[in-house]
């Protein structure tokens, strides 16, 4: 497992850097499926198969689609032809690449996890099972309802400021879209 799992988060940072780095939003996209797939991959190892499942159908399939649907909408390439107006963007890469490490050292050093006590019977109670549909359901629509819906909010706004920008305006007179 041990292997596995160093192999799956191999894959996971290289292609992660992949979207990063690469300047066509399509191979961008294929880097993060890598991603997404190798993520889909450390859930099997941690045997949760159910989430692993729903992250290859739902974000490296649906969503996925959904992004490169939005790219070839878009038209990104005329986009990248445009002069580069915000180029003081690049020195604020390196101190808020360092604010995010230190934001997740926090997180690791401070957050710690409760011990988990089974009972004499050997199986953990139906609270402590993680994984399952049932956990997940439980959680998504208790204790976690309003970001679910929020979400779903977000990426409805999404989907509709997409459609807005690759919507464009035609000339009346000519019957063709404005140059």
């Amino acid at each position: 497992m041990l292997i596995l799992f160093i192999i799956f988060a191999t894959v996971a940072v290289i292609s992660a850097l992949s979207v990063i780095l690469q300047r066509n939003p399509i191979y961008s996209a294929i880097g993060l499926i890598a991603t997404l797939c190798s993520l889909a991959g450390l859930f099997l190892t941690l045997s949760a198969q159910f989430i692993a499942a729903i992250q290859i159908v739902v974000y490296a399939g649906a969503i996925m689609v959904l992004f490169v649907f939005v790219i070839m909408l878009l038209n990104v390439r005329a986009e990248e032809a445009r002069l580069d107006r915000q180029k003081f963007l690049k020195y604020l890469a390196a101190p808020l690449f360092l604010a995010l490490l230190a934001e997740v050292y926090y997180v690791i050093r401070t957050v710690a996890d409760p011990p988990v006590v089974l009972p004499a019977t050997g199986t953990a109670p139906p609270e402590l099972i993680l994984g399952t549909v049932e956990s997940i359901g439980s959680a998504m629509f208790t204790s976690y309802l309003l970001p679910f819906e929020a979400t779903s909010v977000l990426i409805l706004m999404a989907i509709v400021g997409a459609m807005h920008l690759a919507r464009r305006e035609r000339d009346p007179a000519a019957g063709g879209e404005k140059q």
